[in-house]
């Protein structure tokens, strides 16, 4: 006896998503392309490095948004969960690409702090400050968006550490006008990084529980078990998985075996009820079957998952 639930709404807002993405993404190149021409010209590494950073930032969010796309197409042939799973691609390849990218900074700007360049400071407070209306304007407009999907969440880090590492190189370009110590230039740098690998390893991390095929955050798979064993008709509950096809689309599969006589329909509804109410899990494949099917008159034991 096969029972399924597809109660799962995963498509829903995307459109929103895509636009978000699309507005931020036209902010991003507008800047990017300024602040390359006055890093270079101003000879500072930090605004070099946020260019860099922008640069991941365009492509995580053009990658974002065609992820968005593939994920909205249906299920068919071979397909049967769709392309949700494009969105946990784009996200671990921003997560891998903000790794990257911090890393080149890191080296950098150790190379900077040995040997200090001259830079050019009111360039670099200038195009800082631009920097961060632009980057607020696009974290604002993602902060709208739907966040509970990992890939829109990887290109908001990707724009909210760029807001955070205008904030710094704003704050090391007065510094040296200040001061005359052009060592802050990369002392900022150093700081962008860590937000960088900070968040890479966040994406990271999450993309590759779903890639791994771990329970989702917040659902423990024995207490899942033990939910189900407690039904006063089951005697037993094995082959239990809980996993993440996509970012909110949360899957469980179990066999049950009940009692003899118990009307399996019935008991696998109600185990369905228990799974939405207590976990929030609707996409749930149960197999329900009577325990005499399978072992003939074996005495029934505790209760208890196995």
């Amino acid at each position: 006896m096969h029972a399924h639930s597809h109660g799962h709404t995963h498509g829903h807002g995307r459109s929103a998503d895509r636009r978000a993405l699309a507005i931020a993404l036209g902010l991003i190149v507008a800047f990017m392309i300024g602040e390359v021409a006055a890093g270079i010209a101003a000879g500072s590494l930090a605004l070099l490095a946020d260019a860099g950073h922008m640069l991941t930032d365009a492509a995580a969010l053009a990658a974002a948004f065609v992820a968005s796309r593939l994920a909205d197409r249906p299920a068919r042939g071979p397909w049967t969960f769709g392309f949700g799973r494009a969105e946990i691609l784009a996200a671990q390849a921003n997560g891998i690409a903000l790794l990257v990218i911090g890393v080149w900074i890191v080296y950098s700007a150790l190379r900077r702090l040995v040997d200090p360049p001259a830079v050019h400071a009111g360039v670099v407070v200038v195009v800082a400050l631009v920097g961060i209306v632009v980057n607020l304007a696009a974290t604002l407009v993602l902060s709208r968006a739907d966040r509970s999907s990992l890939n829109v969440q990887g290109a908001f880090l990707h724009v909210a550490t760029d807001l955070a590492a205008f904030v710094g190189t704003a704050l090391a370009g007065a510094l040296i006008l200040l001061t005359g110590w052009n060592r802050f230039d990369p002392i900022a740098g150093l700081l962008v990084a860590a937000l960088m690998m900070r968040s890479s390893w966040s994406l990271i991390r999450e993309s590759g529980r779903i890639f791994l095929e771990a329970s989702p955050a917040g659902i423990d798979p024995d207490d899942v078990a033990r939910a189900l064993a407690a039904d006063p008709d089951v005697v037993e509950v094995h082959d239990l998985h809980v996993w993440t096809v996509t970012s909110g689309f949360p899957a469980l599969a179990a066999h049950v075996l009940v009692r003899p006589g118990v009307d399996c329909h019935d008991a696998r509804r109600r185990l369905q009820r228990t799974l939405e109410e207590n976990f929030h899990l609707h996409h749930t494949t149960l197999q329900v079957d009577h325990l005499a099917r399978r072992s003939q008159g074996v005495a029934l034991g505790p209760l208890e998952p196995r």
